[in-house]
């Protein structure tokens, strides 16, 4: 049984009808579907086993790399001559992330504390923990500063103290002790006889308080009643702001935890985030769009006014007091000691500093930090964030211990933390928020064209069947022509 050409012309033309409609109504519907889709997989929710997971335990390989500014000549230093440094590392540690003591709020928030443990990988690194190197003494040059307005006979009797526990100007001890502690009898006898006058109890060493710690409480939002908030911090151990420095607006806590940003970006949006280490909050610009294994991303990096000082950029003039741009002052979060910290080798910094230290060599390729962020889920696929330690040294009168040392802030560690996201995590985030997404974003236009061939197809199918039809009457009229009657006169 033949089915007429009629009929398939119709059948087409209903299933084009059909297919068209459908497809123009996926154009409007199928991005709402798509973002509805988005946010309920970036949402804090337990029910949402990929984005939680990747929340919670942060299934991400973490590494610090760590580079320290050995001093090539400690006697000239304190005769008043220009220091001396050479790069030494990167010493390489593998960081694991979790984040634990997690409570649901009704206000549509969860709070929960994130540990951090590192783990040395010598295979990554351009040395081991048991290299020797030579740094500033934070015990003798960060007090010395501390203590330079304090009457002379402290200052005298102070510098006693550091002779009697041959504590000197600059330490030379292996990276394993000056990363994670070292015994000091001053710090000892200070703790024994001074309760609660230093910071730290037992071993002193750069990163002895971030092994097996948190970073404080925080309390973020979930998302869940509007995904503009998601993962952006409520309060930080309980604060809706902190009092560090000196104006309403550098005390704000602003923007998320620093993993994690509110869907749907533009090359408008912005990447804010509160930074515990940093006593405050911090911005990030956006570069260029890029690509990362096939998912679409935004850069994002540090504005050159992120450390600039109150002179240059007036809404940082609460961090002050200032010295030149390019250095925070964190003293204030630091227990008073002169801290400073900046982009590696003062990158983008104000160029004087680099005339006060010899052996620096600033680059954006290596010293720049950034964020590749996925913009339609604010999920980070590549993370690079680089600072820098400095210790503000000088002569201080009294303490033999400091010499002639000329003023200057100096480079101590710079470390990088980066992560990524890669095997396994990476194809779960590729499939279920990139290509089914644009699948169905591709669909919607397959539909439609598939919808529109049917009804190009039906309507070929009724032209050529007219066509067919008026040939056949043509050639029936010149085969049977019509001979007109003579009638007789």
């Amino acid at each position: 049984m033949t089915i007429s050409k009629s009929k398939i012309a119709i059948g087409l033309l209903v299933v084009g009808i059909f297919a068209v409609v459908f497809g123009t109504v996926l154009v409007f519907v199928g991005p709402i579907i798509i973002d509805d889709q988005i946010v309920k997989n970036v949402e804090i929710n337990p029910k949402n086993e990929l984005s939680y997971t990747m929340w919670k335990d942060i299934p991400v390989p973490f590494f610090m790399s760590i580079y320290f500014f050995n001093i090539l000549n400690p006697d000239e230093i304190l005769a008043g001559e220009k220091p001396m440094v050479e790069q030494r590392g990167p010493y390489v540690y593998r960081c694991k992330r979790w984040k634990d003591n997690i409570t649901f709020h009704d206000n549509k928030t969860v709070s929960y504390q994130e540990y951090r443990q590192y783990f040395f990988e010598e295979s990554m690194s351009a040395g081991n923990e048991s290299d020797v190197v030579t740094i500033p003494n934070m015990l003798v040059l960060g007090a010395s500063v501390m203590m330079e307005n304090m009457p002379f006979p402290v200052r005298l009797l102070i510098s006693a103290a550091f002779k009697t526990f041959k504590e000197s100007a600059f330490l030379t001890k292996t990276v394993g002790e000056l990363m994670w502690g070292y015994d000091s009898k001053l710090v000892d006898f200070l703790n024994s006889y001074f309760p609660g006058m230093l910071p730290v109890k037992g071993k002193f060493g750069l990163f002895a308080e971030f092994n097996n710690s948190n970073t404080g409480l925080f309390t973020v939002f979930t998302g869940q009643d509007d995904i503009r908030k998601v993962h952006k911090v409520d309060s930080w151990n309980g604060l809706k702001h902190v009092n560090y420095w000196n104006s309403e607006q550098c005390n704000m806590i602003n923007g998320t935890a620093g993993q994690m940003w509110p869907p749907f970006m533009t090359t408008e949006s912005t990447l804010p985030f509160y930074s515990p280490d940093a006593c405050r909050s911090m911005e990030l610009i956006y570069q260029r769009p890029g690509m990362i294994k096939g998912i679409p991303v935004y850069r994002f990096v540090a504005p050159k006014t992120l450390f600039a000082n109150g002179s240059d950029y007036p809404p940082n003039e609460g961090f002050c007091p200032c010295r030149q741009s390019g250095l925070l002052n964190v003293s204030t979060c630091r227990h008073k000691s002169p801290v400073f910290i900046s982009h590696p080798h003062f990158y983008n910094a104000d160029p004087a500093l680099l005339e006060t230290v010899s052996g620096l060599n600033p680059n954006e390729e290596d010293h720049g930090l950034f964020i590749d962020i996925h913009p339609e889920t604010g999920v980070p696929m590549n993370v690079s964030i680089k600072l820098q330690l400095n210790l503000l040294m000088k002569r201080v009168s009294g303490i033999t211990e400091t010499g002639k040392i000329a003023e200057v802030v100096m480079p101590m560690i710079w470390f990088g933390e980066s992560g990524y996201i890669d095997g396994p995590v990476l194809n779960t985030f590729r499939t279920n928020l990139v290509i089914l997404p644009m699948v169905m974003e591709y669909m919607q236009y397959i539909v439609i064209g598939f919808g529109l061939g049917c009804i190009i197809g039906a309507v070929a199918l009724i032209l050529s069947k007219k066509v067919r039809l008026f040939k056949n009457l043509s050639s029936t009229a010149v085969s049977n022509p019509t001979v007109p009657v003579q009638h007789a006169h």
